[in-house]
């Protein structure tokens, strides 16, 4: 009996320090942007948004969507019993060119090969050194046609993925819009970075033989100007002249930018004549609450009629339930585009390590194309939450849908769609 129990102390003992030495995981980093946690393959994906600059409002929603993407993954990865995990490494930008490059640097040097977010201006700032270092980039918000964030021909933008149309499209839809707010003449204010002046651009070409545009007011966007009083004048010089022609009913403003535009608005004297005339945003506007919270009273007076990207399916519910829950609000466009970036690169980096067994940049590009397929066909058993992602030679988001929203004293209500096959807007109430 004695033999018999030292034979079982002697094992527990053995057992125990087997437990303790396995208890530490030990992690093996790699160059490929995925490490050994134990059993399971730890995928690294970057994520670069705005938190506390100009587009603040918009990328908390952002980082918001991709926390969600990526608990939903890793449930994904549970449920499915696949030795993955997704590790969500956040970095802010502040929506600025400069602190965005030093931002991926700082990514790549903690192993990720693959990341979500950005605008154009910061596109424009990193697009080398990501093309360089073979750094695959799926941006939900970058709008500017290619030539103005750096590109000359498509294989240059091999590793530069846009889930969002162009601006090219944008502006058939502000044009649009212009034309059947009974504009006859509008004055511009825009920030001066490559998102600003790629959709200034456009926006003219569609309209210049149709509306009288008078003056352009450029302005700093990084930073962003604190007193706009030279500007607010020669916006007010440019609506007058344009009133003495047209009347105050068809001459309006157009408006190009984050944030600031609340504090431009804020800064406007309530007697104004730029407070008496119809105001048009943009995309970056449609749902800011910085807008609703600081000026809403004079956003309420110009509408502030602003266009923005639209692509749901019957998944976007269930995410919306989801971020109201956790969040509260609901996400926006972009951030639904972040989601379905986040879960695009995800599954691309899976099949990669799967075929290869280790990270390939290369067939990353190639493996991107071919999941898209199949997660718009819900092969995967999971789905898209903005719809069939179809993409064009540029990696960019082909066409899309768009609706139209005014600032009312409920906040931002949704009033008209433009459809791309019939490029028409369909009122739901008179603008």
């Amino acid at each position: 009996m004695k033999k018999v129990l030292a034979i079982l102390v002697v094992g527990l003992i053995v057992f125990s320090l087997g437990c303790i030495g396995g208890g530490e995981k030990t992690q093996t980093e790699t160059l490929t942007g995925a490490q050994k946690d134990g059993d399971v393959q730890v995928i690294k994906i970057g994520l670069l948004t705005d938190l506390s600059g100009p587009a603040a409002s918009k990328g908390q929603i952002v980082r918001n969507t991709v926390e969600l993407a990526e608990e939903n993954i890793n449930k994904y990865f549970g449920e499915k019993g696949l030795p993955y995990r997704v590790e969500v490494l956040i970095e802010d930008t502040r929506a600025d060119p400069k602190a965005a490059l030093e931002k991926l640097q700082t990514l790549k040097a903690q192993g990720v090969n693959a990341a979500v977010g950005l605008y154009s201006n910061e596109v424009r700032n990193v697009q080398k050194y990501a093309t360089s270092n073979k750094i695959i980039l799926i941006s939900p918000s970058s709008t500017a046609p290619p030539k103005l964030i750096g590109f000359t021909k498509p294989e240059e933008k091999k590793f530069i993925f846009r889930f969002v149309p162009t601006d090219l499209f944008q502006s058939k839809v502000i044009a649009t819009e212009i034309e059947q707010l009974g504009l006859k003449g509008i004055v511009i204010a825009y920030r001066g970075d490559a998102w600003g002046k790629g959709l200034r651009d456009a926006l003219v070409g569609e309209i210049e033989s149709k509306v009288e545009i008078g003056v352009n007011v450029e302005y700093p966007s990084n930073p962003t100007p604190a007193d706009w009083s030279p500007y607010i004048s020669k916006l007010e010089d440019g609506v007058k002249e344009l009133i003495s022609k047209y009347g105050k009913d068809n001459v309006g403003v157009w408006a190009v930018g984050f944030d600031e535009v609340a504090t431009l608005l804020t800064q406007i004297p309530d007697d104004s004549v730029l407070l008496q005339v119809k105001w048009i945003g943009t995309d970056a506007m449609v749902g800011n609450q910085k807008i609703i919270e600081e000026t809403k009273g004079k956003a309420v007076k110009v509408g502030l009629f602003s266009t923005q990207f639209y692509s749901e399916s019957d998944e976007t519910t269930k995410l919306k339930e989801t971020f109201k829950a956790k969040f509260g609000g609901e996400p926006d466009q972009y951030g639904l585009n972040a989601y379905d970036a986040t879960w695009v690169l995800v599954l691309a980096y899976v099949e990669v390590l799967k075929e290869k067994g280790s990270y390939d940049p290369d067939l990353m590009v190639q493996k991107i194309k071919e999941v898209l397929e199949k997660y718009n066909s819900g092969a995967y058993g999971v789905e898209p939450v903005t719809g069939t992602i179809e993409l064009d030679e540029w990696n960019d988001r082909a066409s899309g849908d768009y609706t139209i929203y005014r600032v009312t004293e409920g906040g931002w209500k949704l009033i008209g769609a433009w459809k791309s096959d019939t490029g028409k807007i369909e009122w739901f109430e008179k603008p």
